[in-house]
Formats: structure tokens, sequence, C-alpha cells
């Protein structure tokens, strides 16, 4: 078996470390000529691909001569067009069905639900006028749309653990919305995912992958500057007045799918 990953990055290159330590071959891509080198020297199959939002240069046609396309692009939306992520997901498509790909799982992610204080299912309809995140939303409609492939969309929660330390982004800083339940997944868990998915089959589904267990953000806040060592946030909003949302990980677990981390209060994190 072959899978490409469309952006090695965070979570790209430990997937791709952990595909490898299975036997299946590899393929990736950057955007960074010199990750690119790096990675080559990790023994990847890597070619740079850029998508800014059209594509420049050349195709890498290895990367799409693939069993699996693991599509994980971050949608940039604080600092490019709403157009962005989806003409870039476009562009992507094209070339799937032009090399024939089969099957594809794409990186989406929980930002498409609204804040509207509820529990977020995979059931709940989703349009462009009530979503949270319509870039995308546009770019899964779009991989949906006659389609001729397996496809299976991951709503990834906050990736965090290893470097990404929830409660270090609030340290210091002021009203700070403790009461927002927390929907997060751990990196060793989202890697894991993946390979759940391919290993069991589960083609042309949705799936909300984020821990089952939701504490409070300022219970996360607060444990992590506990045991790491930095400051916790001046205060908390006193009203609370931000909107949240609960997202409901039972489809996923229904999967018999088991967490190595089922609760935010628990990560691990690395400090260097």
């Amino acid at each position: 078996m072959t899978v490409s990953i469309i952006g090695m990055g965070w979570l790209g290159i430990p997937l791709a470390k952990a595909l490898k330590e299975k036997g299946i071959t590899v393929k990736g891509t950057t955007t960074n000529p010199e990750k690119e080198q790096s990675l080559r020297k990790q023994g990847f199959e890597c070619e740079q691909l850029l998508l800014n939002p059209e594509l420049e240069g050349t195709v890498p046609k290895s990367i799409f001569d693939t069993d699996i396309l693991f599509i994980n692009i971050p949608p940039s939306t604080r600092s490019k067009p709403s157009s962005y992520p989806p003409r870039q997901i476009e562009i992507i498509k094209g070339l799937t069905q032009k090399h024939g790909i089969k099957r594809v799982i794409y990186v989406s992610a929980t930002s498409v639900y609204p804040n509207n204080n509820k529990v977020a299912t995979e059931a709940d309809p989703l349009n462009l006028t009530n979503t949270g995140n319509p870039a995308l939303l546009t770019a899964e409609n779009l991989l949906r749309k006659n389609n001729t492939y397996d496809l299976t969309v991951i709503r990834f929660g906050g990736l965090l653990g290893d470097d990404r330390i929830p409660g270090k982004y609030f340290s210091g800083k002021k009203d700070v919305p403790g009461h927002p339940p927390v929907n997060y997944i751990h990196k060793k868990d989202a890697v894991r995912a993946v390979l759940w998915i391919i290993e069991k089959g589960l083609w042309n589904e949705t799936y909300n992958i984020v821990c089952p267990n939701h504490p409070a953000k300022k219970a996360v806040i607060e444990k992590n500057a506990l045991d790491m060592g930095f400051a916790p946030p001046v205060n908390y909003e006193n009203p609370e007045k931000q909107e949240w949302k609960e997202i409901a990980a039972d489809k996923w677990c229904q999967t018999k799918f088991q967490f190595v981390y089922d609760n935010p209060l628990d990560f691990t994190y690395t400090t260097n």
C-alpha cells in the first residue's frame, strides 16, 4: 500500500513515520524546499507542491500515483480570502481524479460547527449561512460532489500535545473565557486515528475526532500553568459571554477506537 500526504507538517510528519513503521510506502509534499531535502534525508519521497492558491510550478506526478491521498492543508483563512482553501482543494481534486486515486482522507476541523451553546454532531445540517467556517465547509462539499473516490472527512478538534500547550497561549492574558468546554485531541491520538481509518476501512464517512471528555477551558489552562510552571491568565471573563460548542465524539467512539488520552487534563507535553 502507498499513502501520499499533502502537507508534511506538524501532523503529517509523525503520521508518515507511523505509516512507514507499519510497512506502508509513504510519499509527501511540502511548500518548503529546505524541508523537502530534510524529509528526503529521512527516507521519505517528498516533492514540493505550491498552491497559492493556483498551482505554481510542475505537478509532482509521483505523489498522485498512490492508493490513498491524505489531504492536510492548513486553511490559512486568517491571512487569506475565504475563497483560497476551496480553490486549493479544487485543484487537488482535479489531480486526484485525473490520476485515478481511489481513496481520499481530508482533514477538516470542528470549526465548521457554529458556536451556539449546544452539542454538535455529524448529523447536524450545515450550510454556508450557519457554519462556523465557510471556507472549510465549502472545501468538504467540493470533495464530496461528483467524486470518483471513497472519501472520509476528519473533523479534528484542537490539535495539541508535544509543543502545543493550550494554557500557554493564555498565560498573562486578561478576560480569558474559562467556561467553554474544550474540544481537543492529542497529536498521538490524531495520528492513531488516521491509521485506524485505514486499517478498518472506514470509508465514505465523516467523523468528529475529539476527546470524549470536555473539561472547561479554565481547568485545562490552570492545570497546564501548574504543571509547566508558567503564569495563568490575569483573570477570566466575567460575566461569561463567549458562546461555545461541545463536539460529540460518539460516532467515532462507536468504531471502538481506543484513545491514549481521552481527557485533555491528561495530555502530555514537551518543553523544548
